[in-house]
């Protein structure tokens, strides 16, 4: 179970049935999508942050604020950012134009 002050995070799940081990990738894309500082310092020293660049890297769900933001920090090139693929973002105005 992560600590109380994290239910904040999930407010789409029942908190007291995230599991630290089961839903990491679902905690790593929460935090690094929402996460404030201690939530960061939190992530950053349970999972290495090779683990975190890789779900990074590899999930879509991420605002492009974020997704360059992440980018920079982990020092990755635009086109290895599953989220950043201009196809995904044409995508996504396709559902939301707005």
């Amino acid at each position: 179970m992560l600590p109380k002050q994290f239910e904040k995070y999930f407010w789409d799940t029942d908190f007291k049935k995230v599991d630290k081990e089961k839903n990491k990738d679902y905690i790593v894309v929460k935090f690094l999508e929402y996460g404030d500082i201690t939530a960061l310092k939190w992530l950053f020293a349970n999972f290495s942050q090779k683990y975190i660049k890789q779900i990074f890297s590899q999930r879509r769900g991420f605002s492009l604020r974020v997704a360059n933001f992440w980018r920079l920090f982990f020092n990755l090139p635009e086109n290895k950012v599953v989220c950043l693929n201009k196809f995904y973002q044409k995508q996504q105005k396709v559902l939301w134009p707005y």
